[in-house]
């Protein structure tokens, strides 16, 4: 393993299970719903959202699912928790993984995107704005090459088969 994965008792930077969901439900739920206490919830009448609005329970959920399945997939890999670093000692090129090299990036910005349609809020909109920068312009690259170094030619075949966010296979 490269130095960037190995803590400082030469041991891989891993979380537990039940901290990997803490941080999912305090991330991706509660993070959202505080933004979007910033701006006016448009759409919504009377403290509640409008029929539109509830439209976003369906990338919500959508979101979600593929998030948990993506971090079961991971857990299935890694027993001792969640690797921390994009240097895994695993290449994971099943479930999800099949159609998108990116499916937990791809679910939670799915997940973001019904947050911004379920609160109607301009900052949750902004934030989703941002994540997506980050994941499509610093996070996914870096990772790319960090997984590329490691796997070497196993991952320059899936790349070549799998699409970076989502489509079909390419065989």
């Amino acid at each position: 393993m490269s130095s960037t994965n190995i803590s400082n008792n030469g041991q891989p930077k891993r979380i537990p299970r039940w901290l990997a969901y803490v941080l999912f439900v305090i991330i991706w739920g509660v993070v959202p719903w505080a933004l979007s206490l910033l701006t006016p919830r448009y759409g919504w009448v009377a403290g509640r959202p409008g029929f539109w609005n509830l439209l976003g329970l369906i990338p919500l959920v959508a979101g979600i699912a593929g998030s948990l399945w993506t971090l079961v997939l991971h857990f299935a890999e890694s027993r001792d928790g969640l690797d921390w670093e994009p240097d895994k000692s695993y290449l994971l090129t099943r479930g999800s993984y099949r159609f998108s090299r990116n499916p937990m990036y791809l679910s939670e910005l799915t997940l973001l995107f019904g947050w911004v349609l379920l609160y109607g809020s301009v900052a949750v909109f902004i934030a989703f704005l941002v994540w997506w920068a980050w994941f499509s312009f610093v996070q996914v690259p870096q990772e790319e090459r960090t997984i590329e170094s490691r796997f070497g030619e196993a991952y320059l075949e899936y790349k070549c088969a799998v699409p970076r966010w989502l489509g079909r296979i390419r065989r």
